[in-house]
């Protein structure tokens, strides 16, 4: 028990963290978490009431004394998201979260460890539970499916919470009060085609896999200048086509839209071993060439090749679907794309290209915009919808666009939460505006009026497999947020 969370201060916190890790999840598979938090709100004889998203909201009276005060809705979402290293086996649907303490952090035994934004869920649980603390009304907001398209957001109603004061618990560094973030959406090309069968016997096959990258959070760190597994891929993809005359039989990188996608696999086929064995030192030379330029960035950066048995399963691409695809995906832009001219360490506009995938006649290209500028985001999804159109692919789409959230530098509950961190630490807070995407924007254009400040513990790579959140800042977290609330 000497690594367990469970030892760790506050020990509500950690407490109820803990069963967060034990019970399955990802985006898209809300159905026990959203059932527990429902559960819990009951049992502690709560009103709790479930909308038509499955968004959960939990209400608790004043303590004595402190009837008359403002009710402060406490927001975060319920989802994680799904990631693990290639090399462990594990089904987000079925099994638990392995949180354990190293040093001065918690993390996971090779997935995502949750804490985005499981840790402002089990703050807000264990606010819900005291019976210790002075606070006015109060109401826990749990959402659905943040992390995936911010469905739950979305769907909230006025009348569902009554507070005009929200606090979102999903910012991941401490220290920072964030007052705004950007709108994204998403954008999706389609190449469709019919495979191809017949290979001729010479033909051998090569397994090119692209592993190692850190990936991470496609606002919180798209800065960082981290390598994109499908950019990369594709860069050697279309040096082959040229030196080598490659086919392509399969390509997949990446998994979710709000991930820098750290791994990328493809199968090729040429024509003899003699070509295999280039292709094999183009590889090499691939891998050193992206060390070389990642260094500093990237650590763990490797590109092999595999040989395989040309067995039916193995198809190709037609020719000239993967030309067009290959130069398409190349010619993209990728990662920031400008920065706020009056803030010029925060990144205003990115696109990550998130997901590449081939299957059965259907090759699908995944990116999610982000910007705080609307127009800058749809120009950037303007762009990306060209590239495909030129190439002729079959589908070109932009989706699920969702609003930004405006700063309000003269918000009131801002004013009291700068004046509580100032008694508190004897300085004063970093007032920022962040480039990932908050719910904060969504649920004020749906209620409109809220008074609403983002902020949270240190949680670092978030949506990666390295996720992992600093100790010592849940309890400076728990106590800034009662000391607010009070």
């Amino acid at each position: 028990m000497e690594n367990s969370i469970l030892n760790l201060k506050p020990s509500n916190v950690w407490k109820h963290f803990y069963e967060l890790t034990q019970i399955p999840r990802p985006s898209g598979h809300g159905e026990k978490i959203t059932a527990f938090i429902e559960n819990f709100g009951k049992k502690l004889g709560l009103e709790t009431i479930r909308d038509a998203a499955n968004n959960i909201c939990i209400r608790k009276p004043a303590t004595p004394g402190y009837e008359n005060r403002q009710t402060i809705i406490l927001q975060s979402h319920l989802d994680m998201v799904p990631q693990a290293n290639s090399n462990i086996q594990f089904d987000f649907t079925k099994d638990p979260i392995q949180a354990y303490v190293d040093g001065d952090w918690v993390k996971a035994k090779g997935t995502t460890l949750g804490a985005d934004n499981g840790i402002g869920v089990a703050t807000t649980m264990a606010i819900l539970e005291a019976t210790d603390l002075k606070h006015g009304p109060l109401e826990g907001l749990f959402t659905t499916d943040e992390e995936t398209g911010m469905y739950g957001a979305l769907a909230i109603r006025p009348g569902f919470i009554k507070g005009k004061i929200m606090l979102n618990l999903d910012s991941e560094l401490d220290g920072e009060l964030y007052i705004g973030c950007a709108g994204g959406a998403d954008v999706t090309a389609q190449f469709q085609y019919k495979d191809e069968e017949w290979i001729p016997k010479e033909d051998v096959a090569i397994k090119v896999s692209l592993t190692g990258l850190k990936g991470g959070h496609s606002g919180v760190d798209i800065h960082l200048g981290r390598a994109n597994a499908n950019k990369l891929m594709f860069r050697f993809l279309k040096d082959a086509l040229s030196t080598y005359d490659i086919r392509l039989s399969s390509v997949s990188g990446g998994s979710l839209r709000n991930a820098i996608p750290r791994e990328a696999f493809a199968v090729i086929v040429v024509d003899g071993k003699e070509k295999y064995k280039r292709i094999e030192e183009m590889v090499a030379g691939y891998e050193e060439l992206f060390r070389k330029e990642f260094e500093g960035i990237e650590d763990k950066i490797e590109f092999k090749t595999e040989f395989i048995d040309v067995t039916p399963e193995i198809k190709l691409i037609p020719k000239d679907i993967q030309t067009r695809l290959i130069h398409a995906i190349t010619s993209c832009p990728n990662n920031v794309i400008n920065y706020f001219a009056e803030i010029p360490d925060t990144v205003e506009t990115s696109i990550n290209m998130a997901i590449v995938q081939s299957s059965k006649g259907l090759c699908e290209i995944k990116f999610l915009a982000r910007s705080s500028s609307e127009s800058k985001k749809k120009a950037i999804c303007s762009s990306i919808e060209s590239v495909f159109t030129l190439a002729k692919a079959d589908f070109v789409e932009t989706s699920n666009s969702y609003p930004g959230w405006d700063p309000n530098p003269k918000s009131a509950i801002l004013s009291v939460m700068e004046n509580v961190f100032e008694k508190q630490r004897g300085e004063k807070p970093k007032v920022e505006v962040m480039h990932a995407g908050l719910e904060c924007g969504i649920i004020l254009s749906n209620v409109p009026g809220l008074d609403t400040v983002s902020f949270g513990p240190t949680i670092k790579f978030p949506h990666s497999p390295d996720e992992k959140v600093e100790i010592a800042t849940v309890q400076k977290f728990w106590d800034y947020l009662t000391a607010i609330l009070k």
